[in-house]
Parts: structure tokens; C-alpha cells; sequence
């Protein structure tokens, strides 16, 4: 009998443990990288960069349909069932203003800002609900990577497209063309605010996960320094993404962004505030033992 992970949302299909013996049904290469652990649960070890993505291809393979993905290395390479939460919770969101429907199919039109070199926003999205994307990214190689999964996955092909972003001050302008309209923005920020914070977050994890090898630094989940850390942190990143929203108000329903740190939240409303948007929520999300949420915003009443 499986065990459900409560803390996920309703609709998660990652909701019960790592059903290892079926992934390694879909993805035969998972097989080396699993063992059974100190609990006498079969896992792999995820302080090893290369199963932390071998389980993210059968996860996206068995759950997803999505036959071939990869990365470059030592970029991103995230926890899917958080993602996928995200992506879920703003299905919510856009069922409050469908008569409690949530609208499914291409015409349903996201934008994820920054979407990393592992294309999984759009990619979960588009699988669960049938939403076209448009991705952005800093980050030209991040951009190839995600184009090229889109490219040799025939049901992404023509319902997701990524857009550079050459001007790093900017998030929304030149990515959102005149009288382009979306759904919703979703955003998952750089949250540290220096590369000394990012490498001390990646010590921290690698401790709790008791495996620090000495002086060796191997973020699992990866990282180039745009992903990971900006100026200001994820404080002033969100902030000029509210001010930046202001200029498309009326093009996009929900803006929205992940928010890591609760001591952040003050000063988003604050931005929000002058901002003069119509409604903010404040949706809270539970991956682990870590609480995450995201704050959505709309100036449309």
C-alpha cells in the first residue's frame, strides 16, 4: 500500500512515495542509481547530481509522456513534485474566476519567466491541463536546452516557445509583446542575494542530506548563478516585477511568483501596495519539511 504525502496538492500525482520498481519500468537507465537505504526503503541518493536527474527523466517519462529530456551540467535540475504543485494551485486560481472550473486547453496561455534549462513548468502544465507556454530566460543556454527538449517532443512542439531576455534590469518588457495577452505569469526566483549565500545555501543542504565531502561543493540540484542568486535577492527581483506588471496590467489575468522566504512577504505587499493592484493571494505550499508559497497578483477587478 502506498503512502500518501498529505502536504502535496489533491491533484499532484506525486502524492505517494517513489514507486521506484515501476520508474525503472519506464526508464531502465534509473536502475543503477537505486539501493535500498538505512530505513529499508529503495531510493536513490540525492546528494548525486546524476541520479537527481535520472529520477526527474523517469518522473517526467512515467508521469509526464515526456520521452527524452535532458540539461546541460550543473544546471537546475528541480524537484518536480514541487513544481508540479505550483502549477496545480494556479489551475485553482484560474477556476476562482470560472464559475470554479479551471479552464483547460491551448487557448489557456502562461508565461513562465525564467524557465531554466529544464523547460518544467510548461512542460507539467501543458501535460496536465493542455496550456500553451511562452518561456523566458536570461540565460542563451538555458534557452537552447529548453528549445531543444520542446523540439524532440513532439506534444510540446507547437505549444510551448521560449524567448530570450537580453537585458538582465528587465523581466517583462521585450518578453511581452503589444496586444499579447495571458493567463497568468509564474515565476520561481532567484531567491539568494550573492554567489556567498548561494554556495552557503548549497553547504546547508548538503549537510542536512549528511553528505559534505569536505571541501567539495555538489549543489544535487545544480544551479547556474542567475538561477540561484541576484542583487537584492528575491526581495528586489519581485519587486521590479511588480513594477514592471504595472506597464501590462491589462495583459495578463494573475501575475504571479514564488516567494521563499516568509520575511520577504512584507515587503512584496508593500511594492503590491503602491502598485495599486485589484487583489493579491497568498497561496501557502508544503514540499517536505520545507513550507514555500507564492503570491499572486491581478489589477483586473
Amino acid at each position: 500500500m502506498s503512502v500518501e504525502k498529505n502536504i502535496l496538492h489533491p491533484r499532484n500525482k506525486h502524492r505517494s512515495r517513489y514507486d521506484f520498481p515501476e520508474l525503472i519500468k519506464s526508464l531502465p537507465d534509473l536502475y543503477p542509481f537505486v539501493a535500498t537505504n538505512v530505513h529499508g526503503d529503495e531510493s536513490i541518493d540525492f546528494s548525486n547530481p546524476l541520479a537527481v536527474k535520472m529520477l526527474n527523466k523517469a518522473l517526467l517519462k512515467h508521469f509526464y509522456g515526456v520521452s527524452t529530456w535532458d540539461i546541460p551540467a550543473n544546471y537546475l535540475c528541480p524537484p518536480i513534485p514541487g513544481r508540479a504543485d505550483y502549477i496545480h494551485y494556479i489551475a485553482d486560481l484560474l477556476a476562482e474566476s470560472n464559475g470554479g472550473i479551471i479552464p483547460r486547453g491551448k487557448h489557456i496561455k502562461g508565461l513562465d519567466i525564467g524557465v531554466g534549462a529544464n523547460c518544467i513548468y510548461p512542460i507539467i502544465g501543458h501535460q496536465e491541463y493542455g496550456w500553451s507556454f511562452v518561456g523566458s530566460d536570461l540565460d542563451p543556454i538555458a534557452i537552447k536546452s529548453a528549445r531543444a527538449i520542446i523540439s524532440v517532443n513532439p506534444q510540446l512542439k507547437d505549444e510551448i516557445s521560449c524567448r530570450q531576455q537580453h537585458n538582465k534590469q528587465h523581466i517583462f518588457k521585450s518578453i511581452v509583446k503589444p496586444g499579447e495577452r495571458f493567463d497568468f505569469s509564474m515565476c520561481n526566483p532567484p531567491f539568494h542575494s550573492s554567489a556567498v549565500e548561494a554556495q552557503s545555501g548549497t553547504r546547508r543542504k548538503l549537510h542536512n542530506l549528511g553528505k559534505q565531502r569536505g571541501k567539495e561543493q555538489v549543489l544535487n540540484f545544480g544551479g547556474q548563478g542567475a538561477e540561484l542568486w541576484c542583487e537584492g535577492g528575491e526581495v528586489a527581483f519581485v519587486r521590479r516585477m511588480i513594477e514592471e506588471s504595472t506597464a501590462i496590467a491589462d495583459q495578463c489575468l494573475w501575475f504571479s511568483s514564488l516567494v521563499s522566504k516568509s520575511a520577504s512577504l512584507p515587503f512584496i505587499y508593500s511594492a503590491l501596495k503602491t502598485a495599486d493592484v485589484a487583489r493579491i493571494k497568498t497561496i501557502e505550499m508544503a514540499q517536505g519539511q520545507k513550507i514555500s508559497r507564492f503570491v499572486a497578483w491581478t489589477f483586473i477587478d
